[in-house]
């Protein structure tokens, strides 16, 4: 076996046990109504899923170390995100406001590699850290939508992190992949025409997707 599967293996390993971390993690925080713990369930498995594939593909597309820490600290504070969101429909503060004093930390140092190098790489970022959550808020109050304010939040740092393309591009893609995934849960009855749908997953796919983008 030659090195590159090696650490893909080792990735998606690391990532797995992680996306298990962070639905445990979410399991009992913030804490439930009467500290209920909640048991593994299909929840459990899609983080775990989702957290191997993300970290096994960050190997494979980064193979600077530094690149591979930056990116991965950003990567695994989202999985989190993604475990409460699905378990509670909560961004922790906690988490959320963090995230976009390191984003921004980062991308003033150049230590970001989503945007570090480029024309304007910085300028992108701003713009984007800027226009992603006022959009979201313009859209939400012309259409009357129930968008929380942990979504304008993570917006912020997935602005900052991914600069205007790559946010865009995978905006674009990661709500292709969710109209998908709820087509087909409402085709097996899964869900229904007026199930509330939590909208922090397709902006954590989104941060995930830019992160990844070749």
């Amino acid at each position: 076996m030659t090195l590159e599967p090696v650490l893909l293996v080792v990735g998606g390993g690391a990532g797995a046990a992680w996306g298990l971390v962070a639905d445990r993690i979410s399991a009992r925080w913030p804490a439930h109504p009467g500290g209920v713990v909640r048991a593994v369930d299909w929840r459990t498995v899609a983080v775990a899923i989702a957290s191997g594939v993300t970290f096994a593909l960050l190997l494979a597309r980064w193979p600077e170390l530094a690149d591979r820490v930056v990116l991965g600290i950003y990567l695994g504070a989202l999985m989190v995100l993604l475990a409460t969101d699905l378990d509670q429909r909560l961004l922790p503060d906690v988490i959320t406001l963090p995230l976009v004093g390191y984003a921004l930390v980062v991308v003033v140092l150049g230590l970001d590699p989503l945007v570090a190098g480029k024309d304007l790489g910085i300028a992108s970022s701003i713009v984007a850290g800027i226009a992603a959550p006022a959009l979201l808020l313009l859209t939400d109050r012309l259409f009357g939508g129930a968008l929380g304010m942990g979504d304008v939040k993570l917006a912020v740092s997935l602005g900052l992190m991914a600069g205007i393309t790559r946010l865009v591009t995978g905006f674009l893609l990661a709500t292709i992949a969710g109209a998908v995934v709820l087509v087909g849960l409402m085709a097996l009855g899964r869900l229904s025409r007026r199930s509330i749908v939590p909208f922090g997953p397709i902006l954590i796919g989104a941060g995930v997707i830019a992160a990844l983008l070749p």
